[in-house]
Order: C-alpha cells, then structure tokens, then sequence
C-alpha cells in the first residue's frame, strides 16, 4: 500500500510470519459473500447452451439481471446464495495464497524496482504462481462449489446436472465414493490457466494503477480511497482475459463422468478450448463475461480494501 510520500508501506508487523496470509483469507471471505450471487448467475449463463451453435437452443436466461429474476423466481432467493460455504472456502485457500504471497513480497521489495515502483514481471510471476498453488490447493472446493451452483430447478437447468449435489457434505461423499483423493481432485488443472491469467491481471494492474495515482494530491492522507480507485481500474482489466479460461474451467468441473469418473464431454483443457470454439464460437468462450465482470470488480475491490483495513487495524493494534 501506499503512505502519503507515494512509496508502498507495509502494514503488518515483520515480527509476526504470515499475517499476510491470514489477513488475505478474512478479506476475500467478506468479498465472497457479497458477490457469490453474480457467481451463480455466471455460472448459470456460461454453461447454457453448451456445445450447441448460437441461435440452436432456447435461451433460458437472457442476460445477467433476467437470470438473477429468474433464479430468484422459480428458486427462491437463497438460491442465489448456492454453494456459499464451498466458495468461502475456496476463497480462503486461494486468496490467503494470492493475496498473502504478493504482500509479502511487496514487504520484502521483491516486486518493485529501485525506485521502488512496480515491476511487471515479477508482480505477475509472483501472483500469477502463488495463485495457481492456492488454486490447486483448493480445486475440491471449487469442484463442489461449480456443481452445487449450476443444480437447479428442472425447468431452467442448464449443462450437467448432478444428482449428488443435494448439499455440500453429500457432494464431497459422493466424489470421495467415486474415486477417494482423485475424484476429489478431479479437473484441477482445468482452474490453472484461469487463476494464474485473472491473479497475474488483476494485482499487476492495481500495481500499475497504484504507481500512476500515488502522486495525485486527491490521494493524500486518502490510503483506503487509493485503494479503491486503483482495484476498480485493475479489477475490470481481469475480465477480458480471463473470461475464456473460466469458461472452460466450468465446464470441466461440471462435466459428467463415466464409471471410471473420466470427463464424458472434455478430455482435458485445450480439448474444451477447442470444442467449445467449434460448436459455439468466439462468443462461445466469452458467455458469461457480463455476470463475470460485474463480480471481479467489486470482489477485487471488496478483497483489497477489506485487505488494506484489516492490516491497518493489525499494525494499529500492535
């Protein structure tokens, strides 16, 4: 973060290892639970229509708000907050991770030059790495979360529905039954590409931003609302390119398998990237990008704020 000289200050006690890493978790858990709502209607509109070409199908849900009426309609409200616990939880791994590790290495100058302004490469290789371990890391949560998120009512379900996916402790049995630790673990590089592409985007761009507001006067003595500007700048970067890659991550995880627990649809990732270019086209990889950027920016804004108040209140503390 930034002090009102323009140079980046940490704010967490060098004594103290990994606070980062905890302060990144508890600020991605609130960011998580204000925009899993947009994550659902997501998920919903880019598996509609999957593997069919554009205009061959009845679309369900038109655009964002009419899928969110829509789920909100026939589901109910709660639905809109479907697979919640597994998401936070995901959230926890994968930003405690993220967010932590990039902290960290700004505490230790490891992503600036001398000048101490932001270097490029290695902000994107210390992001993009870190997110794609939590990501791993943490690929049951997301599986459960992805399926638990697109059940849904018969008369506007989309892609693959999974009968196990009742609630969240009968889909970890399920997947546990079928295949032990792979099964759980089933798809977990289908999140690689996604996570390090949309990690290494967003908070080498808030870096970015952050480096050209810094000196602006409106900024002095303004720390949370630098913050702010610079994660709503870097946070609409993300979705353009990351938007294909997230795609097909759903679509893995929501695959149906077969007796062996193998993919019935996609047999792997670039195997997804080119069917659904086939079958739906450009557009095709982009279904969905209007739910996905409503979601990552608040929810980079929500993650670094929350991130910038929470070390604020752990250095005042202490």
């Amino acid at each position: 973060m930034a002090d009102s000289s323009g140079k980046h200050r940490v704010l967490t006690s060098d004594k103290t290892p990994g606070v980062e890493f905890v302060i990144g978790a508890a600020a991605a858990v609130g960011a998580g639970f204000f925009t899993n709502p947009i994550d659902v209607v997501k998920i919903r509109l880019q598996l509609q229509g999957e593997l069919e070409s554009r205009g061959s199908y009845k679309k369900i849900y038109r655009n964002t708000f009419h899928a969110a009426y829509t789920i909100a309609r026939i589901e109910g409200l709660l639905a809109l907050q479907r697979g919640l616990v597994t998401a936070l939880g995901f959230q926890v791994v994968l930003n405690g991770m993220r967010l932590g590790s990039y902290n960290l290495a700004r505490r230790y100058e490891l992503t600036v030059n001398d000048k101490g302004d932001t270097n490029i490469l290695s902000t994107a290789l210390v992001s993009g790495v870190a997110g794609c371990a939590g990501a791993v890391l943490g690929s049951p949560l997301y599986l459960v979360k992805t399926v638990l998120q697109s059940k849904s009512s018969k008369s506007i379900a989309v892609g693959t529905q999974h009968e196990y996916a009742s609630g969240t402790i009968d889909a970890f049995r399920h997947l546990w039954r079928e295949g032990g630790f792979s099964g759980l673990y089933r798809g977990w590089y289908a999140n690689i590409p996604r996570v390090f592409v949309g990690s290494a985007t967003q908070l080498t761009t808030f870096s970015l931003f952050l480096d050209w507001l810094k000196p602006m006067e409106i900024f002095d003595q303004k720390p949370i609302l630098l913050t702010f500007v610079a994660s709503l700048l870097g946070g609409s970067c993300v979705a353009l390119t990351m938007q294909p890659f997230d795609v097909v991550a759903t679509r893995l995880y929501n695959q149906g398998t077969n007796g062996k627990g193998k993919g019935v649809l996609y047999d792997g990732l670039f195997d997804a990237l080119n069917k659904v270019f086939k079958a739906e086209g450009l557009t095709g990889l982009y279904k969905g990008i209007s739910p996905t950027f409503f979601r990552i920016a608040p929810h980079t804004v929500l993650c670094l704020v929350f991130y910038e108040k929470l070390a604020r209140l752990y250095a005042n503390y202490n």
